[in-house]
């Protein structure tokens, strides 16, 4: 009989995965990458992938419930920040 297969939930996306997992085209979060201001990645070999929780815990960062609540964080947008400027 055949054993059930595990089902493996991936803890790691590469850029095309995660920018459909933030809603963002990959362009968008390579543009990040390069300026500093999108999530934590990691480079494993020659391949860069982003994990699942540091995607959720970035987009976090944005959120608000209000247009006057000023929020915990700040989601740059994907262009170099100013001088002086504080990256969270």
């Amino acid at each position: 009989m055949l054993q059930p297969a595990h089902i493996v939930t991936p803890r790691f996306l590469k850029t095309p995965d995660a920018a459909i997992h933030l809603g963002l085209s990959a362009r968008t979060l390579e543009k990040h990458r390069c300026y500093g201001t999108g999530p934590v990645y990691r480079r494993l070999g020659g391949r860069i992938v982003y994990a699942i929780t540091d995607l959720d815990a970035w987009a976090e960062l944005g959120a608000r419930r209000s247009t006057s609540d000023p929020g915990n964080g700040v989601v740059h947008p994907a262009k170099r920040l100013p001088a002086g400027a504080v990256q969270r």
